[in-house]
């Protein structure tokens, strides 16, 4: 098919010109005029009602006319029927205003309700998404250590031993040469090994417990935050604790030691760990992680979503997340997780 040329798509003279598309209609356009809502329409037929009745009352005398004609039954006080209607109609108006005055409250709280549940969701998409790639970052972070570490020097231990298996090395030194440099890649391959672990699992969580795996935690981190005096500060049994949640407490403070060294600049940090018996089958943990850095905006957006995370993690474990902050009051996280069957 020819391409068509400037010429053949220009709209000749002769030739019905396309419509434009109309325009979309604009934030004036699409709300509604003031005299179009259905509560002007109202008052409007309200008050032209109450104006007509009122020329047909003086035109026609009615309250005379009732009056004549109620009055042979004046031992009924059928005379007082109109005052008595008139009380029932302010009522009846107070009622309505109440109704519409709650009804008002009730479709505000809806509206909020549905702008929280909007942004929870819009919160869960993104934790998703973010979940997602940072398992395939992981993945292959996993599998390029895995190749350029053990790969590499697996291949170097296997030549070694071929070497020796072979005889090909002439003389003992030669052959205790080679033997040192396995028992070295062999021991750089246990550290790689031990460090791949440490970041798959915590270290000592399943043997040692929850106290000791987070202090271990807190001396890493000490290095990584010379200029900070990190405390950690544990009262309660935690030894019999369920897995889920041990590794979520764990992870509360990993993350916010994390934001603490990334945001913060604290000279003081402190974590809190507390369990305490809240009744026959029921006990409370509550973890407090306190600095005295920069602070934040709470309702600052952000990209990072740590504290969304630990609020799901939280939230599975039916315990409620609080977070108290402000730019130069440094950051508070505190968590209480509810342990059943202890």
């Amino acid at each position: 098919m020819p391409a068509a040329s400037t010429s053949d798509l220009a709209v000749s003279p002769d030739r019905p010109e396309a419509a434009a598309p109309a325009p979309a209609p604009s934030a004036a356009d699409r709300t509604p005029k003031r005299w179009d809502t259905p509560a002007w329409r109202d008052a409007v037929i309200v008050i032209a009602v109450t104006v007509a009745a009122a020329v047909v009352s003086i035109h026609f005398d009615l309250s005379e006319r009732l009056q004549r004609w109620t009055a042979p039954w004046e031992r009924m006080q059928l005379d007082e029927l109109p005052s008595v209607l008139w009380v029932l109609s302010l009522g009846l108006a107070w009622f309505a205003a109440r109704r519409y005055r709650e009804a008002g409250r009730d479709l505000r709280r809806r509206r909020a309700a549905e702008a929280r549940l909007a942004s929870a969701l819009a919160d869960n998409r993104r934790l998703s998404q973010q979940y997602v790639r940072l398992q395939e970052e992981e993945r292959k972070g996993l599998a390029q250590e895995l190749h350029d570490e053990l790969g590499q020097y697996l291949n170097v231990i296997k030549l070694d031993a071929v070497g020796i298996r072979d005889e090909r090395l002439a003389g003992a030194a030669a052959v205790r040469e080679r033997s040192g440099a396995i028992v070295e890649n062999c021991n750089h391959i246990h550290e790689v090994l031990a460090g791949l672990i440490r970041e798959l699992r915590p270290v000592g969580l399943d043997e040692l417990g929850l106290a000791a795996a987070v202090e271990h935690c807190i001396d890493t981190w000490r290095s990584r935050l010379p200029r900070a005096e990190v405390r950690l500060s544990v009262s309660g049994q935690l030894a019999d604790l369920p897995e889920t949640v041990a590794l979520t407490v764990f992870r509360l403070v990993q993350e916010a030691l994390t934001n603490a060294a990334k945001h913060a600049s604290a000279q003081h940090v402190t974590v809190r760990i507390d369990r305490s018996r809240l009744g026959a089958t029921m006990d409370d943990i509550r973890v407090t992680v306190a600095d005295d850095g920069v602070g934040a905006a709470v309702a600052a957006p952000t990209r990072g979503l740590g504290l969304i995370g630990m609020r799901e993690r939280v939230a599975a474990l039916e315990g409620d997340l609080e977070v108290a902050t402000s730019p130069g009051e440094g950051f508070r996280l505190m968590a209480r997780i509810p342990v059943r069957g202890t």
